[in-house]
């Protein structure tokens, strides 16, 4: 990248479905940066939205040069949008925040302040979580912890992708060409010197969440299976464990039929024991498959996205 043509600040702006809500987003995100610099650049990623998000942000992309605008071909998933905002961001410091207003644009100068103490990665930490049920507060509590627990990787709990990365950060992100992406992940795997900031999440104000039960639980198993061989490594420890228990089955049978006269009979306990070792294998088919499938969508080597239309000029 060109150090002349670097910006003080970017901010990449996931948006799907979002166009009640833009033009407060926008005001509140320019209030926000303004505070820090004029030298600015607002990246907002079109992720396939399906109401007038676009035709929002191309009007105010044409009334305001320091905002650009990525419109994809079609709906590609929340951790790409981010991606593609970091793949053409040009500043040196560069913020992630969601166009939902959950996470409040007036944290990002605090993010800054950190920042600029020599911290290369702050990010916001959750207090509450206002508007969200208890379901998903508890899974999502229990997800990151699990994840703390299977991996070597110190990925901060009770945060999302709202927070601050040094350009340094985006260059090796960029060096990372897994289709599977988990960015929170990544960059907790890249170490340098980070830090955190406190807020009260908020509720959603328009719309509902893009994010269904079946995509968290879709991110839950890439954040897994990117970051941790635990899975695959208790496979195999139950096999061996099932394998152990059924050869001393066996023995008690033997000595049953030949030392105590009392042949083990009923399909009862057959049938129960059948479906349990079936269960386990085919569960254990199943954690192989996750990880199968990251190397087939790796090695195929497709885009990681499609651009329809921009107004970035590389």
């Amino acid at each position: 990248m060109d150090p002349n043509n670097m910006k003080t600040l970017s901010i990449v702006i996931p948006i799907f479905n979002e166009e009640q809500i833009i033009p407060e987003l926008y005001e509140r995100l320019k209030n926000a940066a303004s505070q820090i610099t004029d030298d600015y650049e607002f990246i907002f990623v079109n992720d396939g939205s399906k109401d007038a998000s676009l035709i929002q942000l191309m009007r105010l992309t044409e009334s305001d040069p320091r905002s650009f605008f990525i419109n994809f071909s079609r709906n590609f998933g929340h951790q790409i949008a981010v991606t593609a905002g970091l793949d053409h961001c040009r500043g040196k410091a560069v913020v992630i925040i969601d166009g939902d207003l959950q996470d409040p644009p007036e944290l990002i100068p605090e993010l800054y302040k950190k920042y600029k103490e020599g911290f290369e990665v702050i990010y916001a930490r959750r207090e509450k979580r206002k508007g969200e049920g208890v379901f998903k507060k508890v899974t999502a509590k229990l997800f990151y912890r699990i994840l703390r627990k299977l991996t070597n990787v110190d990925i901060p709990v009770d945060t999302g992708d709202f927070r601050l990365i040094d350009q340094k950060v985006v260059r090796y992100l960029k060096m990372m060409p897994e289709q599977n992406k988990f960015l929170r992940g990544q960059i907790a795997w890249l170490g340098f010197k980070q830090s955190e900031v406190l807020f009260n999440r908020d509720k959603r104000k328009f719309g509902k969440t893009g994010y269904s039960f079946s995509k968290m639980l879709s991110f839950a198993i890439d954040g897994i299976t990117g970051f941790s061989n635990v899975p695959l490594a208790s496979v195999t420890k139950i096999g061996f464990i099932i394998s152990g228990a059924a050869f001393f089955i066996i023995l008690y049978a033997i000595f049953a039929h030949y030392v105590l006269e009392q042949t083990v009979t009923g399909w009862t306990s057959l049938i129960i024991s059948s479906l349990f070792i079936g269960g386990i294998q085919l569960v254990s088919i199943g954690i192989i498959g996750e990880y199968i499938g990251r190397i087939n969508n790796n090695v195929q080597n497709r885009p990681l996205y499609i651009i329809d239309k921009t107004n970035i000029t590389d």
